[in-house]
């Protein structure tokens, strides 16, 4: 297989990780499933196709997370993280199949048409009222975007924004972060999807929109041609927000694939990903 072991062989050895997980505490802790490590093999593993690992994300799947919406290529770092947790899982390339479910459907209670959802769902107490998370493959902080010549172009800081229009997509951390961190004096404009939320941005319907920061910086360097980086946000959580892989509640898997994220943490292989494919991301400057 391509995966892993091509990965680890292209990176330089001297490449510096940019956003190392910051360590898995009790609260992020997944659900036990029984599961021993010997059980943790295709074979044994109890998945919606038997010897067929079933990998869900949005559609689109944006850049720097994929590439050319195409999740099955396996290039883009989660892309890359979820073949990465398929291998150590014991599955060959062949026998992962990808599905595409809304972000939103996915957080809800409810039967479920794939083993794992990957799609930057950061780990919270009221998601896991309804689905499992595995441990943290990534932790990220949000930022903030606009265009060149708005009224948020060149703040410094969070109280810069507050009098501002600002949007962000629904039931996610970028909104809450929004209406936290930011607490603008005018409600939030919310969206259905980033996209949504570009269109207006672009359209001058608002001022500024939060996003992970990540996605911060591929959408103003190749979705804008005016695109600027306000900054990330200082606040937005604790160490950042971690993003863990979705599974059903009380999933017979969520404990192995834990370990398998925990495994990839351990041996290098999640900070190598983060350095090949989010480098840039440190460069952002921090908004108090």
């Amino acid at each position: 297989m391509r995966r892993r072991s091509a990965t680890l062989a292209a990176l330089a050895v001297t490449a510096l990780s940019v956003a190392a997980c910051a360590p898995q505490d009790e609260a992020d802790e997944p659900a036990a499933s029984g599961s021993s490590s010997d059980a943790c093999t295709p074979e044994s593993l109890d998945t919606l196709e038997p010897g067929t690992l079933t990998i869900a994300t949005d559609q689109p799947a944006y850049e720097p997370w994929f590439s050319e919406d195409a999740p099955e290529n396996g290039e883009g770092f989660e892309a890359a993280v979820a073949y990465a947790v398929a291998e150590e899982l014991g599955y060959e390339e062949g026998d992962v199949t990808w599905t595409r479910v809304p972000f939103n459907a996915a957080i809800q209670p409810g039967a479920r048409p794939f083993d794992f959802d990957v799609n930057q769902f950061s780990i919270t107490e009221e998601r896991k009222q309804a689905v499992d998370f595995s441990s943290p493959y990534y932790t990220v902080s949000q930022a903030v975007i606009t265009t060149a010549g708005s009224a948020a172009d060149g703040a410094e800081s969070v109280a810069d924004l507050k009098d501002l229009r600002i949007g962000a997509q629904v039931a996610t951390t970028s909104l809450q972060v929004l209406t936290e961190v930011i607490a603008p004096s005018s409600d939030p404009v919310v969206f259905n999807s980033n996209d949504d939320a570009k269109l207006a941005l672009q359209n001058g319907q608002v001022d500024a929109i939060v996003v992970d920061l990540p996605t911060a910086f591929y959408i103003t360097a190749a979705e804008l041609d005016d695109g600027v980086i306000v900054g990330q946000l200082e606040d937005s959580g604790e160490g950042g927000d971690q993003f863990g892989l979705l599974l059903a509640k009380d999933s017979p898997l969520t404990d192995c694939v834990s370990r398998a994220v925990d495994a990839l943490r351990e041996d290098g292989t999640l900070a190598d990903l983060e350095q090949q494919w989010l480098s840039d991301v440190a460069d952002a400057p921090v908004l108090s």
